[in-house]
């Protein structure tokens, strides 16, 4: 690969998001090659459940963000 761990860690934070958005959109031109996992069905039936039950609330993604400590846009 021409990419190795030091070259990431030595790339900022906005560099590194940057570079997961690219990836990202990489992996997602062929969404029928990438398999979820088992568990991704379990995580997203508790969730609809904590939704259902008011134990949780969506947030705009921008305050997810800040939440995260993320930058935001």
């Amino acid at each position: 690969m021409g990419i190795d761990a030091k070259q990431i860690a030595a790339l900022t934070l906005d560099e590194k998001l940057e570079v997961l958005d690219l990836l990202w959109a990489e992996l997602l031109k062929d969404e029928s090659e990438i398999e979820s996992p088992a568990w991704h069905e379990e995580v997203l039936k508790e969730t609809e459940a904590q939704l259902a039950a008011g134990e949780t609330e969506f947030v705009e993604w921008d305050e997810a963000k800040r939440q995260l400590g993320l930058p935001r846009d």
